[in-house]
């Protein structure tokens, strides 16, 4: 097992989270691939309080790093707890890899797991561009230029692919747990961003799960398309309470959101809730006492 350097955050802020950020550390710093464990956000500024994500750049040798996107759902779930697969992170700014968030119960307290993945010969500049704290810094092999074309191909692919409904669904749960952070912290400006973003999630998933051939862009057409059978009239009637609501939220307003969302799905694609039904009932519970 690899020495991971904790030492210089563990002196500066002694984050609650720690222990976590050490066990999460620990697994994925056990695959062979993984080339730097970074630490970025507040864990790595000493601004943390007790609501902060943990927030990885985990550097992946270049060519192995479409194989271990792809496991790493996996991973998660079975090493460190995750309660749903991860969502492809359209937040974050594009620091030449792939973004992943997931949900992890620690001490009963739902985590927000931020893993951005990037190609080891790429971490030289991000190192350079953005503010970390190194927990694992392991000499990379020498990418060849294929390799390195390999993993700038599958980040583009990554998040160019089209969502699917179960998909959607795991991004209103995770933005659910981002706008409760949101609420209790006051930040308004930020909930109104990810509040639209939420209710386009929404408009998005009805228009997979019933019109996935549409060839309207974004919010046109929506009535025409979706004002045709009585399935597709109850989801345009969710949408416009969705949009009805406040500009910014309440706590209760986003656990009304997600009620809706999950009696959407379950009316309009409920193949997308197969095999998660004892994760979105701990998901509830967490939920509750956030």
């Amino acid at each position: 097992m690899p020495t991971l350097h904790l030492a210089d955050i563990t002196f500066a802020n002694r984050p609650s989270q720690l222990p976590l950020l050490s066990r999460l550390a620990n697994i994925l710093a056990a695959s062979p691939a993984v080339t730097h464990l970074l630490v970025r956000g507040s864990l790595a500024h000493g601004t943390a309080d007790r609501l902060s994500d943990v927030d990885f750049v985990v550097g992946v040798q270049d060519a192995a790093l479409p194989a271990f996107a792809r496991a790493l759902d996996d991973l998660m779930s079975v090493e460190a707890g995750a309660l749903l697969p991860g969502w492809r992170d359209t937040i974050v700014a594009d620091l030449g890899g792939v973004g992943m968030v997931f949900l992890v119960p620690d001490e009963g307290h739902l985590h927000q797991i931020d893993l951005y993945l990037v190609p080891a010969s790429h971490v030289p500049h991000l190192r350079a561009t953005v503010a970390t704290a190194v927990l694992l810094d392991r000499e990379p092999a020498l990418a060849p230029a294929e390799d390195t074309a390999v993993a700038e191909r599958f980040a583009a692919e990554f998040f160019a692919r089209p969502r699917t409904c179960a998909e959607l669904l795991i991004e209103h749960l995770v933005l659910a747990v981002l706008l409760h952070k949101r609420v209790k912290r006051g930040q308004r400006f930020v909930a109104y961003s990810e509040w639209h973003r939420l209710h386009t999630a929404t408009k998005d998933l009805i228009k997979t799960a019933l019109v996935p051939t549409s060839r309207f862009w974004g919010w046109y057409q929506l009535r025409e398309e979706l004002a045709l059978t009585p399935i597709s009239r109850a989801c345009l009637g969710d949408l416009e309470a969705a949009i009805s609501g406040p500009a910014v939220p309440a706590a209760s307003d986003v656990d009304a959101a997600v009620e809706r969302t999950l009696a959407l799905v379950e009316r309009s694609c409920p193949e997308a809730l197969h095999g998660l039904e004892d994760a979105i009932s701990a998901y509830r519970t967490y939920l509750e006492l956030m």
